[in-house]
């Protein structure tokens, strides 16, 4: 009986070993399909549809290289030009309107004013819809037979017209409109959080020092919400590259095409118009949009943090 508790006793340090190494091996047991799954299915397709934009493809995909034509004939395109305008003004619209309306509630409600456990869900509650929903929603709210043209007139002013929805040279706005009421909530959360992040003491001092309320946020507060601006832009303009839903709900690209955008294009010419080559190069564009913005953010972060560890 002593001899087999010896050995019970030697072997038990290696049975400590395995089962500390099947430990440490079982997060990426778990973690391995999920992993293989994002591999295939994000990054693999991503290169996939790289590839299509060198090809041939029209209604399926071929494998006859045809070099940089698709992205010749992509940039030749009238539609291509036209929905990279209105990207730019929706976009542009949509990140300053978002942030501008997204700083002011967060200032609102960081003044710790009653109802505040209130109005934050409610502010927050648009952005727990899909866009299709807010699309459709807003298509509603917009139509001159039914929405607001209608009620307003039906108050008694006879003259009243609303009718962007319709209108070619104004249809883009209301998408601003719908995406800016959706999303400014969301915004408001991130600066509320980098507001309650701040130093209160550094805010006391400035106020003992007798700096007005306006210049307090103008040169103390503002700057050191550097962070979340920076976040609310890469978000927004992530949102404002794919938006897809919200317009096919909206407009559905209309007028005419007057809100067409890039997302809404690639799907057209890929599925619409059995143009895959054509449509794989508007998608390459729109991730190199979408890089060209998150790549720097990362870096940045990256960077910062390697700073912060000195």
């Amino acid at each position: 009986m002593a001899i087999a508790a010896d050995r019970g006793h030697v072997h038990s340090p290696e049975r400590s070993g395995a089962m500390e190494r099947l430990q440490g091996l079982l997060p990426k047991i778990v973690l391995a399909p999920s992993f293989a799954a994002i591999v295939v299915f994000v990054y693999g397709f991503i290169l996939f549809t790289g590839y299509l934009s060198f090809t041939n493809s029209r209604i399926l995909p071929n494998f006859d290289l045809v070099g940089l034509a698709n992205y010749t004939r992509l940039f030749g395109q009238p539609n291509w030009w036209l929905a990279l305008k209105n990207l730019a003004i929706f976009g542009s619209l949509y990140i300053v309107i978002c942030s501008v309306i997204g700083l002011g509630l967060a200032i609102l409600l960081d003044q710790k004013i009653r109802g505040e456990g209130l109005l934050r869900p409610i502010y927050l509650y648009p952005m727990a819809l899909s866009f299709i929903v807010t699309g459709t929603a807003w298509k509603w709210f917009l139509d001159p037979g039914i929405g607001v043209e209608t009620i307003v007139r039906s108050w008694g002013f006879t003259t009243f017209t609303f009718n962007w929805i319709k209108d070619s040279q104004m249809a883009i706005y209301t998408v601003v409109i719908a995406a800016v009421w959706q999303s400014s909530g969301f915004v408001m959360a991130m600066f509320l959080a980098g507001l309650r992040g701040i130093d209160n003491e550094m805010i006391k001092a400035a106020q003992i020092d007798g700096a007005s309320n306006f210049n307090l946020y103008r040169r103390i507060i503002i700057p050191q919400l550097r962070p979340a601006f920076l976040s609310a832009f890469v978000v927004l303009a992530h949102l404002a590259i794919k938006s897809y839903d919200l317009v096919i709900a909206l407009t559905n690209g209309g007028p005419g095409r007057a809100t067409e955008l890039p997302a809404t294009f690639m799907y057209s010419y890929t599925f619409t118009r059995n143009q895959m080559g054509v449509g794989a190069a508007s998608a390459v564009i729109m991730l190199i949009m979408i890089a060209s913005v998150i790549i720097p953010y990362i870096y940045a972060e990256v960077r910062g943090g390697q700073s912060n560890g000195r």
